[in-house]
């Protein structure tokens, strides 16, 4: 990651854009015995060790990495596909509906309208590549729960700050896939 060698060892981006936040330890974090006892829960679910800091803390960094990634693919095909789609718009209300010519306006209307398709399906693909991976959908997922008991230990009266992790409530991204994950760590222990 290349935020890290900028971080503290215990500090992650906790939001795109640079808010850096710094890890509250697993040991404030489930000081409270039910909230231990649902991370507990939640890690056998989610294959993932909620209450090892330096896992926690490469989670969230990864976390960051992939909402980058996210945020990039859409502006790479989002900001073209929107400028192009008004510009067409536009040219059209204001030239070429005038044009004398139905052979010149057709034309018109066949290059812009493959041309916005084309940046349709690229931004489509593009999206779909981001969010049906599954190893990032099962990253998502582990961020959501870290998020969930973050929370819960908040509202158990644990020194958590607001808002901590920062990352957004997931709202098409809390897919986890085991099978992927156990695969993910046989390759782990084989290196």
């Amino acid at each position: 990651m290349d935020d890290s060698t900028e971080l503290d060892e215990w500090e992650f981006i906790g939001r795109r854009g640079g808010a850096v936040s710094r890890l509250v330890p697993g040991e404030v974090l489930f000081a409270d015995p039910q909230v231990k006892v649902c991370a507990q829960a939640a890690g056998r679910e989610l294959l993932f060790d909620f209450t090892d800091d330096r896992a926690v803390l490469s989670m969230l960094r990864s976390r960051h990495d992939d909402e980058e990634v996210m945020f990039s693919n859409g502006t790479k095909w989002g900001v073209p596909l929107a400028v192009i789609g008004l510009f067409a718009v536009i040219y059209w209300a204001g030239v070429v509906r005038y044009w004398e010519s139905s052979a010149a306006r057709n034309g018109y209307l066949a290059i812009a309208s493959v041309l916005i398709l084309l940046l349709v399906f690229f931004f489509i693909r593009s999206a779909v590549k981001t969010w049906g991976d599954k190893s990032r959908q099962n990253l998502r997922s582990r961020a959501h729960k870290y998020r969930e008991l973050a929370h819960a230990a908040r509202r158990a009266g644990m020194d958590v700050p607001n808002r901590y992790p920062h990352y957004g409530p997931y709202p098409f991204a809390a897919n986890f896939h085991r099978e992927t994950a156990l695969a993910e760590s046989d390759e782990e222990r084989e290196r």
